[in-house]
């Protein structure tokens, strides 16, 4: 379905104003689930580890219509449609001027960014997204789960309101390009999966961007768990990604598909194209998978689960 505007008292306003009005609730929320969204960050870039992972690097096309403006690790990707761009993350807030600057590299504009997307509600993917949001007068789009937390942001976290509620399998289209959203809850309550095709030498391609699905070492997933039916969540997620077409795999964090060596083997004139892995999407979803059941075996047995000092990034 095409992304059209919501008016003032349609049923989509009014879930939108009650998502919203819940807002006010998140302070005291986060609070009692700082295990999820992270203890109150230090400075965005203050840390080693933001910083290793915010670097810049050169944009470039993918494939087909879809191109990469991300950071060296915090990704962000680039739609080109006849009707506009689509923008899909927005990284830190220290991020948000990479991602300007590489669209315009592209021989794009900010200000023909027509429809902002992200994939979950970490300060990592969306402190961006506030003045991404500014420049370019797009509307966003986001998911039930995490749009309360997009309104309320956090230090280093500019809030930014979604202009329309997702809805699980929904079809979202500029001129000639859609995408679909897959709710994979777990690493949030709204972590959003994407997916779309993209036509390049004659073949179509289906195009799979993962939101994530790491387990964080301060998520608990059973005693006293980081929100209701977290483990479910995972698990039902997990069914949605396996079940997944996939021909090209890339997700939120370029360290998940192996982004930067891709990269590199695509501007070396390497083909077939590098980012054509169905098989690397398999492995990860079963890696992260095994993963997920073995911390949720050791916590059912007790096993104690470290917590790091330092918060790492929201991967």
């Amino acid at each position: 379905m095409r992304a059209a505007a919501v008016t003032d008292g349609s049923p989509a306003d009014r879930t939108l104003a009650r998502c919203l009005l819940g807002a006010a609730a998140v302070g005291a929320a986060l609070a009692a689930a700082a295990a999820l969204y992270g203890p109150a960050p230090l400075a965005a870039q203050a840390d080693p580890s933001s910083r290793a992972s915010n670097q810049p690097v050169e944009p470039f096309r993918i494939l087909g219509n879809l191109y990469y403006v991300g950071a060296s690790d915090i990704a962000c990707f680039l739609i080109a449609t006849d009707r506009g761009l689509i923008l899909l993350d927005g990284g830190f807030k220290e991020t948000a001027p990479q991602i300007r600057d590489n669209v315009a590299r592209l021989g794009f504009k900010i200000a023909d960014v027509r429809l902002l997307l992200n994939s979950h509600a970490h300060f990592d993917h969306a402190g961006g997204l506030a003045q991404l949001k500014a420049w370019s007068g797009a509307r966003l789009l986001a998911s039930p789960g995490d749009a309360p937390l997009l309104a309320a942001g956090g230090p280093d976290f500019p809030p930014v309101r979604a202009d329309r509620l997702l809805r699980d399998g929904e079809a979202v289209t500029l001129g000639s390009t859609t995408l679909v959203a897959h709710l994979t809850p777990g690493h949030t309550p709204g972590c959003t999966t994407w997916t779309m095709r993209a036509a390049e030498g004659g073949k179509t391609y289906d195009v799979v961007l993962v939101c994530s699905t790491t387990v964080l070492p301060s998520y608990r997933l059973t005693d006293r768990p980081t929100y209701p039916g977290i483990a479910a969540d995972y698990a039902h997620s997990f069914a949605v990604l396996a079940a997944l077409p996939c021909d090209v795999f890339l997700g939120s964090h370029a360290s998940f598909y192996d982004g930067a060596e891709k990269a590199r083997r695509l501007r070396a004139g390497e083909r077939p194209n590098p980012f054509v892995d169905p098989q690397g999407y398999r492995r990860y979803v079963a890696r992260a998978e095994a993963a997920y059941r073995e911390r949720l075996a050791a916590e059912s047995a007790g096993t104690p689960v470290s917590t790091p000092r330092q918060p790492p990034p929201r991967r």
